[in-house]
């Protein structure tokens, strides 16, 4: 060897080793605490994504026909590990690039009942040095495993779990009460939404608390039914808050770590469709609420709707965007819906970037019932769907679907968004379905813009007298899909779209069809779940009734692949890299409100 050659060689030798840069991987429910739905990963490409396939396929192995279940959860991924919750809501932890088993826990293990369990849409995850848990919502309960085990936690609360129904502030008994969203984790502080029941029967409210993340004892608690002294507790009758309920997140909350603020998404007062016992607003249903995490003070909040009574709970994670506006880039909150409208509110101040009119809606002839005069309407973006039901808008596929229609509109009141329920029936579109749904929507920080689907759909509300005994005023026939008799939505298509909006303008800037009819083509369908986007430049998303996983060029809204999958994908996807290779995973667990097959498969895709 030359002198050249052994001073290179040495050279070369004394050169530090370089560090591998960290996957990037998915690891909170929504992406990000922001619950922006966004990765930072380029490998798979408008140029590339036909090429996509299969890697590995997971069979959760416990799905089931009969009661039917479905499967609405993201799978988080953390140092490898995928963790994933099943149809029947245990979690099982996977080596994240080949899908291989490491643990599975059980919260029914000694439960043997067929009875449906709800859902669960996802876990989460909290570090403290080389202590990792796994906090699993199920049912009432709230479980913290070891994450490298999956056995319960012995120090946190009972063996391994605290039961949320409990040290809740209200009297419990008789009271459904679950948490079906996956909890926030910020610093030591587990912060937790949940409720239940919509009425006509009492139901719990949907109080905020922070939970201490090593012991399972309460830290604070917002009271979402304001108590005397307590801000908004005139917007309802005095001491409502001792009966009423309702006033939840179930839908997930967000968190902005540089701030310590927990933006919260709550739901209708309970009865959802008669108000007449609790006349007034309601604060703080149907609010965007802002919380200091650190103690539950309130910052500010924001309604969307008052005095519901359409079931219009707000269905989906704040997304903590940002909105050019005058040259100033400033941070938002953006709020999607059930009925299609898109709050974008000043992150700071929760007042609307683009402006908000207060309008005039129809008014409730029910006996005893004081619905509120006006609802607001965001001046921008522009509505997903369509507001209301007018003659115009009824099917034209078929001379039968329209007339099947017809006549069901004629046995109904019908007309503008927020036309109250009745006792003659009335149509509620939007329905009970959104619009947008808690699969939410995805932002991508480098364009601004924000991708959401949204279902046309429709409901039949009739509400009934209720019997002398039963303890409320009026019940209702039921919650009634308003279908055509082949079980498609009753207006005319398209029935489901996938829209882009401009952040900075409110503008869409893009707006596709999502979901094919076997008959009738690319006339979007309903759907159960929602997107993510990458920069990588696409944006991918399954929900659709059709049972395909799809990805669209997130510039010009192209569709680009799909994938015929075994059941639906009503869930939302997750994307994450590991062994230097970008996965896409989706749980195609079919059945639920959809009501099509139920299947047990998680499915992760990539390039070959």
């Amino acid at each position: 060897m030359d002198r050249r050659t052994f001073l290179a060689a040495a050279g070369a030798l004394a050169l530090p080793s370089v560090a591998k840069p960290t996957p990037w991987e998915w690891r909170y429910y929504g992406g990000d605490q922001s619950a922006t739905r966004y990765a930072p990963l380029a490998q798979i490409t408008p140029e590339n994504v036909a090429d996509l396939q299969p890697a590995w396929t997971h069979h959760v192995g416990d799905a089931s026909q009969r009661p039917q279940t479905t499967i609405e959860a993201t799978p988080i991924c953390v140092d490898g590990v995928l963790y994933l919750t099943s149809a029947k809501l245990k979690v099982q932890a996977l080596e994240a690039a080949t899908g291989r088993l490491l643990w599975a826990f059980d919260p029914f293990e000694n439960v043997r009942s067929r009875r449906f369990r709800g859902v669960n849409r996802g876990v989460s995850f909290w570090r403290s040095g080389d202590e990792t848990r796994i906090l699993l919502p199920a049912s009432d309960k709230l479980y913290a495993l070891d994450a490298k085990t999956g056995k319960p936690v012995e120090s946190f609360g009972d063996g391994g779990q605290i039961t949320l129904s409990e040290d809740f502030d209200h009297p419990m008994d008789g009271l459904g009460y679950s948490h079906s969203s996956p909890v926030v984790v910020f610093e030591d502080l587990i912060l937790t939404g949940g409720g239940g029941g919509e009425g006509p029967k009492p139901a719990a409210p949907g109080h905020i608390r922070a939970f201490d993340a090593r012991t399972g004892k309460r830290r604070w608690i917002f009271h979402t039914i304001p108590r005397p002294g307590q801000y908004g507790y005139h917007t309802w009758p005095q001491d409502a808050w001792r009966t009423q309920g309702g006033v939840n997140n179930w839908a997930g909350m967000s968190i902005d770590e540089k701030t310590g603020r927990l933006f919260v998404s709550l739901g209708s007062p309970a009865f959802d469709f008669y108000g007449g016992d609790r006349p007034g607003q309601n604060l703080f249903g149907n609010c965007v609420l802002a919380l200091d995490a650190r103690t539950g003070e309130r910052a500010w909040h924001y309604q969307t709707v008052h005095h519901d009574v359409w079931d219009y709970d707000l269905p989906a994670q704040p997304i903590l965007a940002t909105s050019t506006r005058n040259g100033r880039q400033i941070d938002v909150v953006a709020q999607v819906t059930k009925t299609g409208l898109i709050f974008i509110l000043d992150r700071q101040t929760g007042q609307p970037v683009f402006g908000v009119e207060e309008r005039d809606v129809p008014q409730s002839d029910v006996p005893g019932e004081q619905t509120w005069p006006t609802q607001p309407v965001p001046l921008k973006p522009p509505p997903l769907i369509k507001q209301g039901f007018f003659p115009d808008d009824v099917s034209d596929v078929t001379p039968q679907s329209t007339a099947y229609v017809q006549e069901i509109l004629d046995q109904h009141r019908h007309g503008e968004i927020f036309l109250p329920p009745s006792l003659q029936g009335t149509v509620v579109r939007p329905g009970f379905l959104g619009g947008a749904l808690w699969g939410g929507a995805s932002f991508d920080p480098r364009t601004g813009r924000l991708y959401v689907n949204a279902s046309e759909n429709a409901n039949l509300m009739t509400l009934v007298e209720a019997e002398p005994d039963a303890g409320y005023r009026y019940g209702h026939k039921g919650y009634i899909r308003f279908f055509d008799h082949e079980q498609r939505s009753p207006g005319k298509p398209p029935w489901g779209h996938l829209t882009c909006v401009d952040m900075n303008t409110g503008e869409f800037v893009w707006r596709e069809p999502l979901g094919e009819h076997e008959d009738l083509g690319k006339v979007g369908t309903r759907q159960i779940g929602g997107s993510i986007a990458t920069e990588g430049g696409l944006v991918f998303i399954a929900a659709t009734l059709d049972e395909k996983f799809r990805a669209f060029d997130s510039a010009t809204g192209k569709e680009l692949w799909s994938h015929q999958l075994n059941a639906g994908g009503y869930a939302t996807p997750c994307t994450y890299e590991a062994d230097g290779k970008q996965y896409v995973v989706i749980a195609a667990g079919g059945g639920g409100k959809q009501r099509t097959k139920a299947g047990d498969e998680y499915v992760a895709f990539a390039l070959p």
